[in-house]
């Protein structure tokens, strides 16, 4: 009987194709993975490694355990990503994009390009736009973070940092958006910086171009851009009594989780009109592009799922035939609709006129070069970026006005939509 591993057939055809493995006998290969979506220039497999999932892609030049052994399950690598130590499943990391050594990233991640984090960074459900750097010891789950323009000038979390994505109350209803979609995909806009040994308590909405003090707590919004931000500790401790799902900030919440989605349909939008072409040209880049678009899809499907659970919680608690228990209720049975309309609604024809526009402008502009994504998109024009911000901006403008129609309560933030429509041009 022969006693060997199934997956030492699979390791000896990926090292015939060229993967470099130096001690194939410490190595373990999934029965389901499909060794024809692992690149043979250049990858190197350091000992130690597990790679499972038949979703499994990792392409050309990627470095996986070199600095200790990694668990990879379901992930899709792009060129020249570095894994280099700890856990990962179901998400996706673009080109020269990297996480240290005891990482653990669950599903729902999407590091884009030459984003990443150092050692022990702890990820679920979030979203690094290109460069975005985070330090040693972080978790960092539940959010979006966009800022910067190149390796040199990023956004930036501080070692030690906390997104406190989980209520007292059981929730994770509290997703952060940390600059945004419109203008962060144009990687023109000023970095943000969250000093170490801080937090932030999510939802929050946090400008570009802000610095958070080391230490700092970050406990509201801080929408305004170019700001130093320090929240000192409070001066004496207190305590006072606590009403479980109490909510008092409830609509906010609600709002908050409706403008993210926006944004996720924005970064959607995104991909399918911007993206998809760039990947096309790489090897495995089909592939990669629709686990990044099905990623997406699955983050707005997270987003109402917590949602939902909130609102019934949140309604269960309030006091019986009260105003907050008529607005909770109402959220909740009017989720379906709210996901159907992310789901089945176009946007009107001034939107799909500025979409049309703006790639006709991109696409000469790659074409003629035939540039990379990241050269493309910083080498546009102040003038065509603003035709790209209007389209994506307008996008989120109008998913959000028509959440609020499904949910006749919740006002939603109007002055803040046409101050960013304003800024945006």
């Amino acid at each position: 009987m022969d006693l060997q591993p199934k997956c030492h057939e699979k390791i000896r055809r990926l090292m015939e194709r060229g993967v470099e493995i130096s001690n194939p006998l410490t190595i373990d290969i999934g029965d389901d993975v499909e060794i024809d979506r692992i690149s043979g220039k250049g990858v190197r497999i350091y000992p130690g490694c597990r790679i499972y999932g038949a979703t499994t892609v990792i392409s050309a030049g990627c470095q996986i355990g070199y600095e200790a052994p990694v668990t990879m399950d379901g992930c899709q690598l792009a060129e020249d990503v570095e894994l280099r130590g700890g856990f990962f499943s179901k998400s996706v990391f673009l080109e020269k994009s990297g996480m240290g050594s005891g990482a653990h990233v669950r599903e729902g991640c999407l590091i884009e390009e030459q984003a990443g984090g150092a050692h022990c960074v702890g990820l679920k459900q979030t979203i690094l736009f290109p460069f975005v750097t985070l330090g040693s010891l972080i978790n960092f789950c539940d959010c979006l973070m966009s800022g910067g323009t190149d390796r040199r000038n990023h956004s930036e979390v501080g070692s030690a940092y906390i997104h406190f994505n989980f209520t007292p109350d059981g929730d994770k209803a509290t997703p952060s958006l940390i600059g945004d979609v419109p203008r962060g995909v144009m990687l023109n806009q000023p970095p943000i910086f969250l000093g170490g040994q801080g937090g932030m308590v999510g939802p929050c909405q946090i400008g570009f171009g802000n610095v958070a003090a080391a230490g700092s707590i970050l406990r509201e919004d801080y929408p305004e851009e170019g700001r130093l931000i320090f929240c000192a500790p409070p001066a004496r401790s207190f305590k006072i009594r606590r009403r479980p799902a109490a909510y008092p900030d409830f609509k906010s919440i609600v709002e908050k989780n409706i403008l993210y989605l926006a944004n996720l349909k924005a970064l959607a939008a995104w991909y399918e009109g911007v993206r998809k072409p760039f990947f096309e040209r790489r090897e495995f880049g089909a592939l990669i592009f629709a686990e990044a678009l099905e990623l997406i899809a699955r983050a707005c499907r997270e987003r109402l799922e917590r949602l939902r659970q909130m609102a019934h919680k949140a309604g269960q608690a309030a006091p019986a035939g009260s105003d907050a228990a008529r607005f909770r209720h109402e959220l909740e049975a009017s989720l379906p609709e709210v996901a159907l309309l992310l789901e089945t609604r176009a946007p009107g024809d001034d939107v799909a006129q500025a979409r049309e526009e703006f790639l006709g402008l991109i696409f000469d502009v790659a074409g003629a070069a035939s540039w990379s994504y990241l050269d493309t998109i910083r080498n546009l024009s102040r003038e065509t970026a603003a035709f790209g911000v209007s389209w994506l901006a307008g996008l989120v403008g109008f998913y959000c006005r028509h959440a609020a129609a499904a949910v006749p309560c919740l006002e939603l933030f109007q002055s803040s939509n046409a101050k960013m429509d304003t800024r945006n041009g």
